[in-house]
């Protein structure tokens, strides 16, 4: 009997889920893997303990790589988190300002997490874009990694920023 985790995990090359709700065990016992259709293209899906990085573009040419999405309900509700990893972000050696990082974020919102939410029929109450300059695991604290987030909801075909 599996346990319900408090959030599913789907990384991925644009595609949820990446393993069955409920998730994939990572000792490569995983409940399923398959093939679904992406966004842009359909491409082979691993179980959720193989991550396929997948480069994307954003206004400001920066390399942005997205490395997992995230389907979180234990703020209460459903959050939909896009992590990519955009080294040019890093502290003394980036050469990437903070506002033009928010640029692409809002951007990453707009032509990203709403065409994947809409696709997947998600009711997603938050959608939440990080930016970091290394991979990071999900909630693993890393005092060398430089990392942005924005918050946002979904309405009406908008990502509307939420203010911390």
């Amino acid at each position: 009997m599996m346990k319900r985790r408090r959030f599913w995990l789907a990384r991925v090359t644009n595609a949820a889920p990446a393993a069955p709700a409920g998730g994939a065990f990572s000792q490569g016992k995983g409940r399923g893997c398959g093939f679904i259709p992406l966004i842009v293209a359909a491409l082979p899906i691993f179980c959720a303990s193989h991550v396929r990085a997948t480069p994307v573009e954003v206004p400001s040419g920066q390399p942005v790589t997205l490395t997992e999405v995230l389907l979180d309900e234990a703020p209460g509700a459903l959050w939909v988190r896009f992590r990519f990893v955009a080294p040019d972000i890093a502290q003394g050696g980036g050469r990437m300002d903070p506002a033009v990082a928010a640029e692409d974020m809002d951007h990453l919102c707009t032509a990203l997490a709403l065409p994947y939410i809409l696709h997947h029929n998600l009711a997603a109450a938050r959608v939440v874009i990080s930016l970091s300059d290394r991979p990071v695991d999900f909630g693993v604290s890393d005092a060398e990694a430089t990392q942005f987030f924005e918050a946002y909801t979904p309405r009406d075909g908008a990502c509307i920023w939420e203010e911390f």
